[in-house]
């Protein structure tokens, strides 16, 4: 790890032990945070956050620096090999110079391994990994880590079995039968609803050698789509769109009034405990809920003074409330009356259903005034939670 890794990360506890210090100050004094004292505590927290974005970047360029740097140290002769597949393998930075220069019209990108030869030598990131990225930056909801998904080749609806009973076991006497207990199965349903955006490129970005294409297109569409599709996943009506998982939890507890206010401590605690036993035990558990209503949690404490919420201590790991890691979602909805602002349960129960690669495809034609060239990107996916009980909610009061 890189002393400026370190230092960010100490900055990060830092700034968390100082928002604190605010809170307890006032909580001592059994009042609000006057308002000089919210701008302090409001600043610490874009600060603390500004690092854990700054962390996770600076952990990712450490990660593959020391993939290049383990591929060199085994083969001291990669760097040549390296030139000489760039000159043999059309690289997706050609594939983008082709469709911007009007050679091609269309391609599909599609995911790859991470190495497409036997050698050791690096292998530059494709274009469908950089507009993978910048779909999670938008949302969690096509993080695998947490939600299940699954990638088809072909976009025909698919059936996915879901347990509805369990099996059981009943204490039989010797020499007694055994009653049969069989699970019993429902399914659900993945289509593949098409989710497209446009983006636009001058002319003279398109002829300029020295841009590079790739991370530049692969942020714009990544981010355009992933607004779509994190939303639809998340809020979803399931007509003409995936079923969003805060439509379909399964209803948890409900805080009181003002709803404004968010979830209290007891809140929380009871949410946890209306998931069932045999899905809060998965390791896929977590909280969910929007950066507006993380505020308030953060404020939150026990019975005995500690705050619920533990940013993380260690690179790498979540920040967490109450044990359990927390993904943070745009598109849940905030503190209001009867809304669902909290989700909590196994969020590998929802399952996403992503079918194929991601097509891009140019046009001259529609904003040919502007001396523009319109890129279009595709991408088809559908979503389902598969067991109400396995996910709940927590929504304010309704008076």
């Amino acid at each position: 790890m890189s002393d400026y890794l370190s230092q960010q990360i100490d900055a990060r506890q830092s700034a968390w032990h100082a928002a604190k210090s605010l809170l307890d100050a006032a909580a001592a004094e059994k009042r609000d945070l006057s308002a000089e004292e919210e701008q302090s505590y409001t600043r610490i927290m874009a600060d603390l956050d500004a690092r854990s974005d700054r962390i996770s970047d600076l952990q990712a360029a450490e990660a593959r620096s020391a993939s290049i740097e383990a591929a060199v140290a085994s083969a001291p002769e990669v760097r040549a090999e390296a030139r000489v597949m760039e000159q043999a393998v059309e690289t997706d930075s050609d594939i983008i110079r082709k469709l911007a220069r009007g050679e091609i019209r269309s391609h599909t990108f599609e995911k790859r391994a991470i190495s497409t030869s036997t050698s050791n030598a690096p292998v530059p990131v494709s274009f469908y990994d950089t507009i993978q990225e910048n779909l999670l930056y938008t949302g969690p909801m096509l993080d695998g880590g947490f939600f299940t998904v699954l990638n088809t080749a072909s976009g025909e609806s698919i059936t996915v079995p879901v347990e509805s009973t369990r099996p059981s076991g009943t204490a039989t006497a010797e020499g007694a039968t055994f009653a049969v207990s069989d699970p019993t199965y429902g399914v659900i349903t993945l289509r593949a609803w098409k989710f497209g955006t446009l983006v636009l490129a001058s002319r003279e970005l398109i002829e300029d050698s020295g841009i590079d294409l790739v991370p530049f297109l692969g942020r714009q569409l990544g981010v355009a789509l992933g607004t779509a599709v994190n939303s639809a996943l998340t809020l979803g009506t399931g007509t003409v769109q995936p079923q969003g998982i805060s439509g379909v939890a399964g209803s948890g507890t409900t805080g009181g009034t003002p709803a404004a206010n968010g979830p209290t401590f007891d809140n929380l605690v009871d949410l946890m405990h209306s998931v069932d036993t045999a899905y809060a035990n998965r390791p896929a558990v977590a909280w969910m809920m929007s950066r507006a209503s993380l505020g308030q949690v953060r404020k939150l404490k026990d019975g005995a003074g500690n705050y619920v919420f533990m940013p993380a201590l260690t690179f790498g790991t979540p920040d967490q409330i109450l044990g359990a890691p927390v993904l943070e979602n745009p598109y849940v909805a905030t503190a209001a009356t009867a809304a669902k602002q909290v989700l909590y349960g196994d969020m590998s129960s929802f399952i996403v259903r992503q079918v194929g690669g991601i097509d891009v495809v140019r046009s001259d034609e529609a904003y040919f005034t502007a001396d523009q060239v319109a890129f279009r990107a595709t991408i088809r996916l559908d979503g389902a939670l598969g067991q109400t009980n396995a996910v709940r909610y927590y929504k304010g009061g309704t008076a």
